[in-house]
């Protein structure tokens, strides 16, 4: 797994491409979130849109970066969920934690509201 990570103003866009599954995917999903909160990121968003699977691990993650972000008083959301992952937070009931969002532009547009 690739993490491609932009700025859009003071939004640091995440964007994972391909799996989100045990081992070296999700420690680089950590790595990445820990290290821009770390260098002062306050406006995050999760750009779900190019990733192909998620395990019980990668969704675990996911949720972890929510709350070092929340812990470290930044922001994160989530964006492009594809049917298959909304489906996966929807079942686990995960989905009512995150604010969600179809597209980049609206989770980034967000944060001006």
């Amino acid at each position: 797994m690739k993490i491609e990570e932009r700025k859009r103003g003071d939004v640091v866009i995440l964007a994972p491409k391909g799996k989100i599954t045990i081992g070296t995917a999700e420690e680089a999903l950590r790595d990445t979130v820990q290290r821009v909160l770390a260098d002062g990121a306050k406006n995050v968003v999760l750009d779900m849109s190019n990733v192909s699977t998620i395990d019980s691990s990668g969704v675990g993650e996911v949720v972890s970066s929510l709350t070092t972000a929340t812990n470290r008083g930044a922001k994160l959301k989530l964006a492009g969920l594809t049917k298959k992952i909304q489906d996966i937070l929807t079942i686990t009931q995960l989905i009512t934690i995150f604010e969600t969002y179809e597209s980049e532009d609206e989770a980034v547009a967000s944060f001006q509201s």
